[in-house]
């Protein structure tokens, strides 16, 4: 992996954190627009018709933000993380201008798409930023915003969603994104100022096109494969062929790209490869998981659907606390070894609490804040992890990848307990069916948090750079 640079990182003060939180607006936006539209939904579909393509206004938005962030990642280290970044948000704004705009339903998911590639660009040009402004040490306590951020947005974008639906219209949830991004747009212009990086760079066209191909096939089979086609279908047999194609293509194309998307040599480096296996499994157990725990709270535990909303927010919350406190307790300490590992011991015993125990309202709750609480430990502390191994010149590839990981791992997720659940329920499933299948679920959560505990006892216990 390519060494460290020795330009010298930003000194934390008054300003360099003013322009932080201005980059934390902007990924707030990005954030929030995946979860504000769900309660607007209803409104759209009664004025844009449309009511059998309404999921692709939000499964739209969120593919163009995973396959965009591994490319931004590398455009930023290419022509400079500024000046992607902004690009990225006005290719964000731009779209939240056009869905505004939008007269049918064709053209609003059309739109989500060119708004969803720039949110990609914009999250992952956010941390690459601060990979660049801080020393891994400093950036620390920084990481630990994204958190927080991601927390607000989970918490709010419902309500802020219905109050602008019902005294603006459901164009402003998109509009109003216009004046607070054209306000990041011109402070950041203005007041960050990073080295300059090359002028001239070959950009691996091939590479981008495969990987693209790679990410959209996952992400459509998790979400076709099943439900909208059979699993025999051709079109399920024909995406699952991309999937296993396009990254053997993607790989051989990346040993003879002069500037790969992703360089192979990153994966010579221990940590770096650790951190993509350990990201992978803890997004397919995170939150490719969920709504499999609703099934477990409404369908076993026979809780009303407010209840369980509680509930799945408490676990929200101890995803996030959990989060910030153990980037705090990184920057402290400079050590992020042990929290990756705490978690997979807690994927593990959750999985096995959840599968032996018959869980009333009390214990379900425990049992979701220890999840939650799995789940925040490895959140930054692997992106932390892979910055400290980057040298500057990688830092957005680095992090691209390592979010591209969790990204998949969620996809792939999602579908298997899909297929496990699937796999048990008879046509006229009952109570007792969907306690036998999520029980199966909770089973297999074991062996898979165990791999990633030994995984993560392999990851080197390195000191976070102060320089």
């Amino acid at each position: 992996m390519t060494s460290r640079s020795s330009v010298p990182a930003v000194t934390a003060s008054a300003g360099a954190t003013a322009v932080v939180v201005l980059l934390m607006a902007a990924v707030f936006l990005s954030l929030l627009d995946s979860q504000i539209v769900a309660t607007a939904l209803p409104r759209i579909v009664a004025e844009l018709d449309g009511l059998d393509r309404f999921a692709w206004v939000t499964t739209g938005y969120l593919i163009a933000g995973s396959a965009a962030v591994p490319v931004y990642g590398k455009l930023g280290d290419l022509y400079g993380r500024k000046r992607i970044f902004l690009i990225s948000i006005l290719v964000f704004l731009a779209g939240s201008a056009a869905c505004g705009l939008a007269q049918t339903m064709t053209q609003l998911i059309a739109f989500r798409v060119v708004q969803g590639l720039g949110s990609g660009g914009l999250f992952i040009s956010v941390l690459s930023i601060l990979g660049e402004m801080f020393t891994p040490q400093q950036g620390a306590r920084y990481y630990g915003w994204f958190s927080l951020t991601f927390g607000a947005a989970s918490l709010t974008g419902p309500t802020i969603g219905g109050l602008l639906t019902d005294m603006a219209g459901w164009r402003s949830i998109f509009l109003v994104n216009l004046p607070l991004g054209a306000l990041v747009v011109a402070v950041i212009s203005i007041r960050l100022h990073l080295p300059a990086q090359r002028e001239r760079a070959r950009i691996d066209y091939l590479g981008v096109i495969l990987l693209a191909t790679a990410i959209v096939a996952v992400n459509l089979l998790t979400t076709w494969a099943g439900t909208a086609y059979a699993w025999t279908s051709p079109v399920t047999l024909g995406l699952a062929a991309a999937c296993v194609l396009s990254p053997v293509l993607f790989v051989l194309a990346q040993r003879r790209a002069a500037d790969p998307v992703v360089p192979l040599r990153l994966f010579r480096d221990r940590t770096f490869s650790i951190v993509v296996a350990v990201g992978f499994i803890a997004g397919f157990l995170g939150l490719g998981i969920v709504n499999y725990l609703v099934l477990w709270l409404q369908a076993v535990l026979s809780l009303s659907i407010q209840t369980s909303g509680y509930l799945l927010t408490a676990m929200m919350l101890g995803v996030v606390l959990t989060s910030y406190a153990s980037t705090k307790l990184i920057a402290r300490t400079g050590s992020y070894h042990r929290h990756p590992v705490a978690s997979m011991v807690l994927f593990a015993l959750t999985g096995l609490l959840c599968a032996a125990i018959d869980a009333g309202p009390v214990l379900a709750t425990v049992f979701l804040l220890l999840y939650g609480v799995a789940g925040g430990l490895n959140s930054q502390a692997l992106s932390l992890a892979a910055r400290n191994a980057a040298g500057r010149d990688d830092i957005g590839a680095v992090q691209g990848t390592a979010t591209m990981a969790r990204q998949m791992g969620t996809a792939l997720g999602t579908s298997f307990f899909a297929a496990l659940v699937t796999s048990k329920l008879p046509a006229q499933p009952g109570p007792a069916v969907y306690a036998d299948a999520l029980h199966l679920v909770f089973l297999a959560i074991i062996p898979i948090a165990l791999i990633g505990l030994a995984l993560s006892l392999f990851l080197p216990d390195t000191e976070l750079s102060r320089s």
